[in-house]
């Protein structure tokens, strides 16, 4: 019964260590992790089966990895060929009416649970100087999603029939800690998400400009806003229906998105409607400007629509302290309503027409009369 004991506390430790991640990796790293201790294990991996590409990605390595293992590998990946039970006891076991059980590996050949061995597994096993390894197939909704890999050094006790059951609970355990995180990210995406255009949302745009703005305080660092209107998106709607307004407004999504790639970290949003921005946080205010063109001459050859008018704010230019993100906004969102009102092909800039900078003043005013174009309100 005790040893009953000290595995239900582990399964509870390892689906209470999943529970507090906060990211898919702290995740993938808490399931390894909590199944390595679980086990008795000298090192675990947790890997995903990519079926569309036929090989198993290796997600995260913890414990006593060997050189050539890194903790969350970029482009640790086997091709499926080289593992054939992997097609067997991932897939075709339980299709069959059969469960996904785990098995075991040694660096001597067979071992329980398994009638064959894979001789690159054992090739591994050997290579790295680990003495055996159980496999756990994770199953979700119904599916095999990857496995869970547990191994001891050369010399310890081989895992047994019991090990391999165990093992089994606990692929279980972090199926569902995978399930429960997936679910999460997918929130979290949906809440920073423009539902439409699949850019970031004006909620991640406050979050990031503030942190931004913060980091701009602390250290010094250029942050840049382009905010853009889309012009002629009213006509598209009345004259060709909303379907086609909504195109308009994917097409110059991707658009904006293209010119963001151009500068390094940048975000590209859609703030509500027929607004955009790109937040750049680093690169010089000139290279926004040259991003900002570019993206004004892109928007104009657009098939839909009548361009865009675009203005920009960095803190780079001679614009006075900016302690806000909300100052940043306004005068950005200044220039482009300056772009509008003179129909500019060109992002106007603020803080470029010296010391009394039309748009500076106009972002720095009191706030315009309700009857007044309906801008600078209250945006952080």
């Amino acid at each position: 019964m005790g040893g009953d004991d000290v595995r239900l506390r582990a399964v509870v430790a390892l689906a209470q260590g999943m529970a507090a991640a906060h990211a898919p990796r702290e995740s993938w790293r808490a399931a390894a992790a909590g199944a390595c201790r679980a086990l008795g294990g000298s090192f675990a991996a947790l890997s995903v089966w990519e079926r569309e590409l036929g090989r198993l990605r290796v997600l995260a390595n913890v414990g006593e990895r060997a050189r050539d293992e890194e903790e969350f590998p970029e482009d640790e990946a086997y091709p499926v060929h080289q593992f054939p039970e992997i097609t067997e006891f991932l897939h075709e076991r339980w299709v069959g009416g059969g469960g996904p059980n785990a098995w075991v590996e040694t660096a001597d050949g067979p071992a329980a649970g398994h009638a064959e061995y894979c001789h690159q597994r054992v090739a591994a096993l050997r290579r790295r100087g680990r003495g055996c390894c159980v496999v756990a197939p994770i199953v979700m909704h119904g599916r095999a999603w990857g496995e869970l890999y547990v191994a001891r050094p050369a010399g310890a006790p081989v895992f047994d029939r019991a090990d391999a059951d165990f093992a089994t609970v606990l692929a279980s355990v972090v199926a569902a800690g995978i399930a429960q995180t997936e679910r999460l990210e997918e929130a979290r995406r949906l809440a920073f998400t423009d539902a439409l255009t699949g850019l970031a949302n004006r909620r991640a745009v406050d979050m990031r400009l503030d942190e931004a703005i913060e980091r701009h305080r602390a250290e010094g660092v250029v942050v840049s806003l382009v905010v853009c209107d889309l012009n002629g998106l009213k006509r598209v709607n009345d004259t060709r229906g909303h379907a086609v307004g909504d195109r308009l407004l994917e097409r110059f999504g991707s658009v904006l998105s293209l010119c963001g790639a151009m500068l390094p970290g940048t975000l590209a949003a859609r703030l509500g409607g027929d607004e955009f921005c790109l937040l750049a946080v680093g690169p010089a205010a000139d290279e926004v400007v040259r991003v900002a063109d570019e993206l004004c001459r892109r928007a104009a050859e657009l098939e839909l629509g009548e361009g865009v008018a675009c203005g920009v704010a960095s803190t780079e230019d001679p614009l006075g302290p900016v302690r806000s993100a909300r100052r940043l906004f306004r005068l950005a969102d200044a220039a482009q309503y300056r772009a509008k009102a003179v129909r500019s092909a060109k992002p106007v800039v603020a803080g470029r027409e010296g010391p009394d900078d039309p748009v500076v003043r106009l972002a720095d005013a009191p706030p315009p009369a309700a009857a007044e174009r309906r801008r600078f309100r209250g945006r952080r």
